[in-house]
């Protein structure tokens, strides 16, 4: 990796997105390796998405501190993570967007890392964004990426086809998300991130996949990972969107994986035949196909 004397003096690179909801109690952990951070060129936008908790408090506590880092902090309604980060990208000041949840935190040299990168895309318009790798906070690595290879070029679209499997920590364009923000559904509070992303991917920008680890996470038991169904169904006109999108933007056969997971879904929710064919946006003859695989798969998971 190329080595930049004054990462400082580049541009204003970088504004770490944090949305957090009732998170007072680990939010300390992220700002803490904020500030052992390599380089300090970035901002820290806190949008606290309604909040019941005491996370107003340390907010403003930090805000008076003598932080190496500007702070900006929102508080709104709760409406869910996309919302919020919507919200937050109005706000940022940095060329490119780096959303980190407020249960994680980031390795020493996550910003260095992250500036040296985006620089190398920043003037590139075939690009959308650069990303690292994840792990959990043991050091385990999350997901996978193909041995002896520095980086790849790839629309998030393609990742399974280039083994980029599991979560990433993608740092996106600023003025890309804000071409691109979250669809809002009233009254959800949930929408999968690929709806943005594989929307991106469709309009042809790619991202730069690096194998570092940059991110280091902490599924907490009320976080979205761990309560996913609950907020699917809390939140289905989202979730439908996100699925039709991966049928229509995935390649085979993960379009029809994705086709088929949404049956099982709408099964649960009682949804009718003709509700997966408007939702999904395709024909009969799709919905006869993918209906026989869902049930095979069934089967075959309850022997």
């Amino acid at each position: 990796m190329e080595k930049v004397e004054n990462l400082e003096e580049l541009w204003n690179v970088i504004s770490i997105v944090t949305p957090t909801y009732n998170r007072g109690y680990c939010l300390r952990n992220l700002y803490d390796s904020l500030k052992q951070q390599t380089s300090m060129d970035f901002e820290w936008i806190i949008v606290n998405d309604g909040s019941s908790d005491h996370t107003e408090t340390i907010v403003k506590q930090w805000l008076r501190e003598d932080s190496p880092f500007q702070i900006v902090y929102k508080k709104t309604e709760n409406g869910g993570k996309h919302r919020a980060v919507n919200a937050a990208v109005k706000l940022a000041c940095g060329e490119f967007i780096f959303i980190v949840d407020s249960d994680d935190i980031l390795t020493n040299d996550a910003v260095e890392k992250g500036i040296i990168w985006c620089r190398e895309i920043r003037d590139n318009n075939t690009f959308a964004g650069i990303s690292g790798r994840r792990a959990y906070k043991d050091g385990t690595k999350l997901g996978s990426f193909p041995e002896k290879t520095e980086y790849i070029d790839a629309k998030n679209t393609d990742r399974r086809r280039k083994h980029l499997g599991g979560d990433k920590a993608e740092i996106y364009k600023t003025n890309i998300l804000k071409k691109y923000p979250f669809p809002e559904f009233p009254g959800e509070k949930f929408l999968p991130e690929s709806v943005v992303w594989d929307e991106i991917a469709h309009a042809g920008y790619k991202i730069r996949w690096y194998k570092d680890i940059i991110y280091l996470c902490d599924y907490q038991a009320d976080g979205l990972t761990l309560n996913i169904e609950n907020y699917v169904r809390n939140s289905f006109e989202g979730y439908s969107l996100a699925k039709n999108k991966s049928f229509h933007y995935l390649p085979f056969p993960y379009n029809w994986a994705a086709l088929v997971s949404y049956l099982d879904m709408a099964e649960k929710m009682g949804k009718k035949k003709e509700d997966v064919i408007k939702k999904m946006d395709i024909n009969r003859v799709y919905y006869s196909i993918a209906y026989v695989m869902y049930r095979i798969r069934k089967i075959i998971s309850n022997k």
